[in-house]
């Protein structure tokens, strides 16, 4: 445990999340909201609640069995793809009368009108079970069993061949976490065949151990082959029939919906993610038909939601319309051109719920959209806003930079609010509320925050800290609280803390986004330099002699990129599993933004850190975990060789047992270790 009171105080309660409700899910009927919450803020075991939206009534539904919980690797795999950490019940699946959730490769089963947990004897260790009525689907060592009548049915498994589970990159790039999906009258399964043959396997040692044999999972690295996926319909009768598309032209198969008995559709995108389609299933030959076809010369932005089939038969898709993302049904653009549309968040009635931003990106809003077009904002109070619908109940999530807590208030009968009522949090409150200075800096108005030390006296210069993501996929400057927390302690230990959304990270307009099309470095630090020298006029005690900078994964790369080719900017900095050579991550995230590394070769070696190790004149302390799938340790090994091959001072510190995410008090430690490395090389 830290030796730091707060630091020691956000490992205890995890990050103050222990204790708040987590997962939830609306039954189809909108008489229940299903979560998941520990019992306090320093308890980290997850267990199953269900709110009563009738009486606002919590029961505890389910507990963590005792007896041995390792995880089937398909679990730990699944829990690292979804950053997931706590202990406990980890996920769920309901179809609105049972839960059933696996622990420890065990399968339960939970009534949810007595509260009735059930162990169900399995055929082997359990991954993502699914109910039906009285049938479960799961996953046990890559094959598909259903248990009914106290039995167990094979329904698909083959050697060498994993069925049910999602690949790498679908559920690390693509949103798709699952790999199979019941007929919604339980008479059939949609499921997945993944075949990893040709895919390049990674060897992940441990080197504080070397008893143990290393495990070898497979990795799509850039410019490499994928797994080949396939979709099979699966009926309980043994019979099999796979569902056909243009796999060669389409290899991505990035959603499943079989929510409408007749009407199962699948998305599939093309390896560079430029063109897709949904496509509807005939059932009865597997064939496929177009119901959309969308492009984007760039890429195409996934936004939740979409596209998809609405219920009356329109088509749901995302469009570019005067540089924001919108709306269109049918073609037919349906937002207005001042809304940013970042997810749809369901149905309510024949109205869509959506989740965007105004003029704002650093607020969020929900918005309720007619069938006529009709738009009405239902959330005002500033913050990040966030919705969850089912049947004619929606769930708001609110948080706010004003209270530094996020509620979560549930709304019957189609936002009636005088019924209202909260999910109980029982997680620590804040120490302090941070207060970032919120601005839009540089002729891109780059979305920025300044944090102060508590109780700073204007007049008193102090050493900065650039504390950075600036990759695709997250937005770092925004009106919710639990981002600022950890910022403030930085800010506490006498930094002025700058943060800085650069163009390529999302919610802005289609056009920032996209600016790092087949380059990520030079738009990144351009971008990070020219906000950092306008928020220094702004902000006349920034003392931009003495500058760190501190990052993880896309925030490590741009880290250790920033003092190797700005050290006139930049005096010190501390890069977390930073992906140093693009030709060795993924292919679905990196061919998205740089194409394949044959055709792109110029923007791959740009990117790369490799080169400039020669030219290292800073401190720089790189971080890594040895048990890292998603950035290799090798990205931080091969730039430490290059570094020492080049005679040039650095510091490498190695994570036995550590993978891509730090909890258990690893990541307070680490910053621990950072505030000290920066003291020194910032005197």
């Amino acid at each position: 445990m830290p030796s730091d009171k707060l630091l020691a105080r956000l490992a205890a309660t995890g990050r103050f999340t222990y204790g708040s409700p987590r997962a939830l899910t609306i039954s189809p009927d909108g008489s229940l909201v299903l979560f998941l919450r520990s019992s306090g803020p320093e308890d980290p075991v997850e267990r199953l609640w269900a709110l009563d939206v009738a009486t606002g009534v919590e029961r505890l539904l389910a507990e963590p069995a005792e007896g041995p919980h390792d995880l089937p690797a398909e679990e730990r795999a699944l829990r690292e793809r979804l950053r997931l950490w706590a202990p406990g019940i980890g996920s769920y699946a309901t179809d609105g009368s049972v839960v059933v959730y696996a622990l420890g490769g065990r399968l339960f089963r939970v009534d949810v009108t007595t509260a009735t947990v059930e162990e169900i004897p399995a055929a082997g260790p359990v991954f993502d079970p699914r109910p039906s009525g009285d049938r479960i689907a799961y996953v046990s060592a890559g094959r598909i069993y259903v248990h009914e009548n106290g039995g167990d049915r094979l329904v698909a498994g083959e050697s060498h061949v994993t069925w049910g589970v999602a690949e790498f990159a679908a559920a690390e790039e693509l949103g798709r976490h699952r790999g199979h999906w019941w007929a919604p009258d339980g008479s059939a399964l949609l499921a997945t065949r993944v075949d990893e043959t040709r895919v390049r396997r990674r060897r992940l040692a441990d080197p504080s151990r070397p008893e143990l044999a290393a495990p070898e999972p497979a990795y799509p690295q850039a410019g490499g082959p994928n797994a080949a996926v396939e979709l099979h319909l699966l009926g309980l009768d043994g019979a099999r029939r796979q569902i056909l598309w243009n796999d060669i032209g389409f290899p991505y198969l990035s959603a499943v919906d079989w929510s409408e008995p007749d009407r199962p559709t699948i998305t599939v995108l093309d390896r560079l993610q430029q063109n897709g389609r949904l496509l509807a299933v005939n059932l009865a030959t597997g064939t496929t038909f177009p119901l959309a076809e969308f492009s984007d010369p760039r890429w195409i932005e996934a936004v939740p939601g979409t596209p998809s089939l609405l219920a009356d038969g329109r088509i749901l898709t995302t469009v570019e319309a005067d540089d924001t993302q919108a709306l269109a049904i049918d073609g037919t653009v349906v937002t207005p051109s001042w809304l940013y549309v970042r997810r749809v968040a369901g149905t309510l009635g024949h109205d869509l719920l959506i989740e965007g931003s105004e003029a704002d990106p650093a607020e969020q809003h929900v918005y309720r959209l007619g069938p006529t077009g009709a738009l009405a904002r239902i959330t005002h109070e500033p913050g990040v806003h966030s919705a969850l619908t089912g049947g004619p109940t929606v769930v708001l999530t609110s948080g706010s930079l004003e209270t530094a807590r996020t509620r979560r208030v549930v709304y019957p009968g189609g936002l009636v609010r005088d019924a209202a009522v909260e999910l109980g949090d029982l997680s620590a409150a804040s120490p302090y509320r941070p207060e970032p200075v919120l601005d839009r800096v540089t002729e891109h108005r780059l979305p920025s925050a300044v944090l102060y030390p508590s109780g700073h006296v204007p007049g008193e210069k102090l050493p900065v800290l650039l504390d950075v993501y600036g990759g695709p996929g997250y937005q770092a400057v925004a009106a919710e609280p639990s981002r600022w927390i950890r910022k403030q302690w930085w800010a506490d230990q006498g930094f002025a803390v700058v943060t800085i959304d650069n163009r390529g990270t999302p919610n802005v307009s289609v056009s920032f986004g996209q600016a790092i099309f087949r380059r990520f470095s030079q738009v990144t630090l351009d971008d990070q330099v020219a906000g950092l020298h306008e928020l220094a006029g702004k902000h006349p005690d920034l003392d931009l002699s003495r500058v760190g900078v501190r990052g993880w994964s896309y925030g490590g790369y741009f880290a250790a990129l920033a003092v190797l080719r700005r050290p006139d900017v930049f005096h010190a900095a501390c890069a977390g599993a930073p992906p140093t050579d693009f030709r060795w991550y993924d292919t679905a995230y990196t061919e998205r933004y740089l194409g394949l590394p044959d055709e792109n070769a110029s923007g791959y070696d740009g990117d790369s850190l490799i080169a400039d190790a020669p030219g290292l004149e800073r401190p720089l302390l790189l971080i890594h975990g040895l048990a890292d799938d998603n950035v290799y340790p090798l990205h931080t090994l091969r730039l430490s060789e290059a570094l020492t091959r080049a005679g040039r001072p650095h510091s490498t510190l190695l994570l036995p047992g550590v993978s891509h995410m730090t909890p258990d008090g690893v990541a307070e430690n680490l910053m621990a270790i950072e505030l000290d490395f920066l003291r020194r090389s910032l005197r």
